[in-house]
C-alpha cells in the first residue's frame, strides 16, 4: 500500500495548535506525544516523528507517531550511534538530505532505506545537564526539509524542552506524572534551559530572562525583568525602533518562529551579535513574544576570519598564471579564478550555469573533437578519479586555441566523505608549440635531405610548418637571381584552394607584407589584419582585405637568408588572432634558416653543374662551330696566298667561303656578347611603346626568302596593331630566332604558322612548325647556353646553342615567359611566347 503524506498545516494553524498545549496540565509523555503529532502535521514532508531522550548511557523513545519511527530510533540505540543520538549529545541539528549519498552511519542508512526512508532531520533539544534529547523527523523522499522546515522543527524542539524542564522524563501517569506536572514552575523550567531565553509583553517589557541569558549578556535578571528592552539590552534591529518590530510581531498573531540577526547591548556596553528565534505564544495571561538567543560572536569572528581567508585565497588564485576551478558535490562551481575565466572567455560576473556551459563548449581533444562534459578531467575527479597530466584543447571563437595541462582530484574529508573536486590547468601552449616545432624542424631536415630541387621541398616544408603551428596557410617566395624579382616557389593550405591569391603580381620591393620583408630583411608581424586602426594594417591594406575575405587574422613573414643575403620570404597565416609574437618569430625563423641553407646549397650545386655543362658545351662549340669555319678560312686563305695559277672564278668562290664562315663566327661572337651583356646588365633595354604586330610582320617578311628556298610556307595571323611596352630591337631578335629555328628544323618543308593574339594584359605569339620536334626529356635544357638537342646534333644542323638562351633571357627581362607546347602538334614544335602588355619597366640590372 502506498503511503500518502498528510496535508501540511498552515503556519497560523500550527502555532495556534502549539499555543493550546497547556504544559502545566499535561504529563510529560502526553505533552511529548502531542508535540510529535503536531510536528508531523505541520511539516508536509514528514512521514513519522519521534522524541529521543538520553539519560547518561540509556536512550529511549519517549514519544512517536508510529512504529516506523520507533524502529529507526531503536536501530540507533542498539548500535550506540546515529543522527538522533549525535543531535541529542551535541544539542545540534543533524540533517540527512539523501540516504543514498549518506556515509556517516552506513548501518543505520541500510535500515532506513529498507523501510523506504530517504531523508531525516534530528534537532537537539536544549535541556539541563542531566538529560539530553532530540526531535526526530523521517521522510520517504529525499531533500524533504528546507530551511523553513528546519526553523519550524527548532521551535517544536525548544517548546518540548521547556515542557520537560524540571520534570522527570520517565514519569508516566501511572507513576504520578500529573502531580509532578502540577508542581511544575515555569520559571524553574526556563532557568534550566541551556539556551538563552527572553520573553516580553506587547509593550516591550521583559517578563522572563533566564540564567543562560544572564550569562550571555551580563545583566542580572532582577535588573532586566519588569523593564523595557531599550533600558537594558537595547536591541538593534537594523536601526529600527524595537517597538515597531514588536508591534508587527504581535499584530501578526501566532506565527512560526523566525530567525533574525541583530545585536544586543552587553552590560559592559559592547554590542553582541546574536540570532533570535522569535515567536508569539498566547496563554491565559495574554500573548508573549518569546525568543531563543544564540551568541554569534564566535560565529561572526569565524565568518570574518573566513571572509578574510576567502579574500586572501581569491587574490592568490587570481594572481596565479594557472587556471583553478573547484566544484561542490553537485557539480556546481565554487571557485573559478581569473586565469581560468580568461582562458574560457567567461566574464567575472558570469553565473555558475554560464561557467559550466562555457567550459562544456570549449573543451576539446587535441585533434579538435569536443569532449563531453562528463569526460572532462574535473568531472572525472568529481567521480573519485585522480587525473594527472592530461592535455586538453580549449577552443573559444575568435581567440587562438590554447593547450592546457590538467591535474584534477576529488576533495574529501578525513573519513573519506566526498566534498567536491578541484582542478589546476597550466597553459602549456608555448611548450607544446616548441615541442611541435622541434619535431617540425626534424621533419624539415629529412625533407630537405631527400629533395632534389627547391620545388620538390617547398610543399612538404610548408605543410610541416602549418601543421606545427596549427595555421591554415603558408607561402614560400624566392628571389630569381637573373631578374632580381620575387617569385612564389610554393604554397600550402589546409583546404585546397582556400586562400587563392593574396598578393598583387608582381611583388614590388618594399610594398606589402612580402615586399617589406624582402626590402628590410627583417621579420614582420601583423597581429590582426582586420584592425584598421593599426598603421601596419593600413600600410598593407590590399593584402589585409584579401586576408579578411579568406578568414585569416595574424600574418607572420620572415626572411630566408644566406648570411647577409636575402634569398626569399617565408610567410604564414593564422585563422585566429595570435599573441606570442616573439616565440612564433623565433620558431619560424629557425625553419627559414634551414631552408636558406638548402636554397644556397642547391643553387651552388646547380651553378656548379651548369658551369660543368657550359664548359663541355663550349668545348663542343669551339671544336666544331669555331674550329670548322676557322679551318676553312685558314685553308682557303693559304691557297689564295700561295697559288698564283688560280682563275678569277675559283678565287671568288674561295673568298665567298671565307666570308660566309667569318659571318658565322661573327654571329656566334655577337650572340655570346649579347647574352653575357644582357645577363650582367651591361646592355640596358631601350623600352618604348611600339607595335608588336609590325615587329612580327617585318620579321616574317625578312624570313620569307630563306623559307621559300627551303620549301617552307609561312602562314600568319596577326592583328593590325598590338601596342606593347618593351625593347623593339630585342623583341625583333626574339622573333627572328624563333622563325629561324622553325624554318631550319623543318628540312622537308611544310607549313609554318605564326599567330599573334592580343589579350587585355598579355600578348601571345605562337609559332608552330612541322619539323623534327624536341626529344621528350630535353625540353627543360633547351634554354641553357650552348645546349643543342640530341636530334639536332645527330642530323648535322649547324648552330651554336645560343639562340634560345638569348630568347629566354630577353623574354625574362620583359617579365614574360616562353614554353614549348607539343601536346597538339606532333611531329614538330609549337613554341609559345607570352609578354605583358602593360607591365612595369622591364628589369635592367645595374652594374
Amino acid at each position: 500500500m502506498t503511503h500518502t503524506e498528510p496535508m501540511a498545516m498552515t503556519l497560523t494553524e500550527t502555532f495556534a495548535e502549539l499555543g493550546r498545549i497547556r504544559l502545566a496540565d499535561l504529563d510529560a509523555d502526553t505533552m511529548l506525544a502531542e508535540i510529535a503529532q503536531l510536528t508531523r502535521r505541520a511539516l508536509g514532508g514528514a512521514r513519522e516523528v519521534s522524541v529521543t531522550l538520553v539519560d547518561g548511557e540509556h536512550a529511549w523513545t519517549a514519544a512517536c507517531t508510529g512504529d516506523l519511527a520507533r524502529i529507526l530510533d531503536e536501530s540507533q540505540y542498539d548500535r550506540g550511534r546515529g543522527p538522533c543520538l549525535e543531535a541529542a549529545d551535541r544539542a545540534a541539528i543533524l540533517a540527512v538530505p539523501d540516504t543514498g549519498s549518506e556515509d556517516r552511519w552506513p548501518d543505520w542508512v541500510a535500515t532506513a532505506e529498507h523501510h523506504g526512508v530517504c531523508s531525516s532531520l534530528s534537532v537537539g533539544m536544549p535541556m539541563g545537564e542531566q538529560f539530553a534529547g532530540a526531535l526526530n523527523i523521517y521522510a520517504t523522499r529525499a531533500h524533504a526539509f528546507d530551511d523553513d522546515a528546519i526553523t519550524l522543527a527548532q521551535t517544536f524542539a525548544g517548546f518540548a524542552a521547556v515542557g520537560l524542564a524540571g520534570a522527570h522524563p520517565r514519569r508516566t501517569p501511572a507513576e504520578g506524572s500529573r502531580p509532578a506536572a502540577a508542581e511544575l514552575d515555569t520559571a524553574a523550567m526556563v532557568e534550566t534551559m541551556k539556551e538563552a531565553f527572553i520573553a516580553v509583553d506587547p509593550h516591550g517589557v521583559v517578563v522572563e530572562f533566564n540564567r543562560a541569558a544572564q550569562d550571555l549578556l551580563g545583566w542580572p535578571a532582577e535588573q532586566v525583568r519588569g523593564r523595557h528592552l531599550d533600558d537594558t539590552v537595547l536591541p538593534d534591529y537594523g536601526g529600527e525602533p524595537i517597538g515597531e518590530a514588536l508591534s508587527r510581531l504581535f499584530a501578526a498573531g501566532a506565527r512560526r518562529g523566525v530567525p533574525r540577526r541583530m545585536t544586543l547591548r552587553h552590560r559592559d556596553g559592547r554590542r553582541l551579535p546574536v540570532q533570535m528565534v522569535l515567536s508569539v505564544i498566547r496563554g491565559t495571561a495574554g500573548a508573549l513574544a518569546c525568543a531563543f538567543i544564540t551568541d554569534l560572536s564566535q560565529q561572526e569572528a569565524a565568518e570574518n576570519d573566513a571572509e578574510r581567508q576567502r579574500r586572501f585565497l581569491t587574490a592568490l588564485l587570481d594572481n596565479l598564471d594557472v587556471g583553478v576551478v573547484a566544484l561542490d558535490p553537485d557539480g556546481e562551481p565554487l571557485v573559478v579564478n581569473r586565469e581560468l575565466r580568461r582562458v574560457h572567455g567567461v566574464g567575472h560576473d558570469a553565473s555558475a550555469a554560464e561557467v559550466t556551459r562555457a567550459v562544456a563548449e570549449s573543451i576539446c581533444d587535441l585533434d579538435g573533437t569536443p569532449v563531453p562534459l562528463e569526460q572532462t578531467p574535473l568531472a572525472r575527479a568529481l567521480r573519485g578519479e585522480y587525473v594527472r597530466g592530461a592535455d586538453v584543447l580549449v577552443r573559444v571563437p575568435g581567440v587562438p586555441d590554447r593547450i592546457l595541462l590538467a591535474h584534477a582530484q576529488p576533495i574529501t574529508t578525513c573519513d573519506g566523505a566526498r566534498l567536491g573536486a578541484v582542478a589546476a590547468l597550466h597553459d602549456v601552449t608555448a611548450v607544446r608549440r616548441a615541442e611541435a616545432f622541434r619535431a617540425c624542424e626534424q621533419q624539415v631536415t629529412r625533407t630537405l635531405a631527400a629533395a632534389a630541387t627547391v620545388g620538390d621541398a617547398a610543399a612538404a616544408v610548408l605543410r610541416a610548418v602549418c601543421e606545427a603551428l596549427g595555421w591554415p596557410h603558408a607561402e614560400l617566395w624566392l628571389i630569381d637571381p637573373l631578374t632580381d624579382t620575387l617569385q612564389q616557389s610554393g604554397h600550402w593550405s589546409v583546404t585546397a584552394g582556400q586562400c587563392g591569391d593574396l598578393h598583387s603580381d608582381p611583388i614590388i620591393r618594399g610594398a606589402g607584407v612580402i615586399g617589406s620583408v624582402w626590402a628590410t630583411g627583417q621579420a614582420l608581424w601583423v597581429p590582426e589584419v582586420m584592425d584598421l586602426a593599426d598603421p601596419a594594417v593600413r600600410r598593407y591594406l590590399a593584402e589585409a582585405q584579401a586576408c579578411t575575405r579568406m578568414g585569416l587574422h595574424t600574418v607572420l613573414a620572415v626572411p630566408i637568408r644566406d648570411g647577409d643575403t636575402v634569398l626569399g620570404v617565408l610567410a604564414c597565416y593564422s585563422g585566429s588572432r595570435e599573441q606570442e609574437q616573439d616565440l612564433l618569430t623565433v620558431l619560424l625563423s629557425g625553419v627559414a634558416a634551414q631552408f636558406g641553407i638548402f636554397v644556397a646549397e642547391r643553387r651552388a650545386a646547380d651553378l656548379a653543374e651548369q658551369l660543368l655543362r657550359t664548359r663541355n658545351d663550349f668545348l663542343t662549340l669551339v671544336g666544331h662551330e669555331l674550329r670548322t669555319p676557322l679551318t676553312s678560312i685558314v685553308g682557303y686563305a693559304t691557297v689564295l696566298a700561295g697559288d698564283s695559277t688560280l682563275g678569277d672564278d675559283e678565287a671568288r668562290h674561295m673568298l665567298e667561303v671565307i666570308a660566309r664562315n667569318a659571318g658565322s663566327l661573327r654571329t656566334v661572337v655577337s650572340d655570346l656578347l649579347d647574352l653575357s651583356g644582357l645577363e650582367a646588365g651591361h646592355l640596358p633595354l631601350t623600352v618604348t611603346e611600339h607595335d608588336l604586330a609590325a615587329t612580327v610582320t617585318d620579321a616574317v617578311a625578312a624570313a620569307e626568302p630563306t623559307a621559300t628556298a627551303s620549301g617552307v610556307r609561312l602562314h600568319t595571323r596577326v592583328p593590325k596593331r598590338l601596342p606593347l611596352h618593351g625593347d623593339a630591337a630585342r623583341l625583333r631578335q626574339v622573333v627572328d630566332n624563333l622563325l629561324s629555328n622553325a624554318i631550319t628544323y623543318s628540312p622537308d618543308g611544310g607549313d609554318v604558322r605564326i599567330r599573334l593574339t592580343a589579350h587585355p594584359d598579355v600578348a601571345e605569339l605562337r609559332i608552330t612548325d612541322p619539323g623534327i620536334g624536341i626529344p621528350e626529356g630535353e625540353r627543360h635544357r633547351l634554354f641553357d647556353r650552348f645546349y643543342r638537342a640530341s636530334n639536332v646534333a645527330h642530323q648535322g644542323f649547324p648552330g651554336a646553342g645560343l639562340g634560345l638562351a638569348l630568347v629566354h633571357t630577353i623574354t625574362r627581362l620583359h617579365h614574360g615567359d616562353i614554353s614549348f607546347d607539343t601536346g597538339h602538334h606532333r611531329p614538330g614544335t609549337s613554341v609559345v611566347l607570352r609578354l605583358p602588355r602593360h607591365s612595369p619597366t622591364p628589369h635592367v640590372r645595374s652594374q
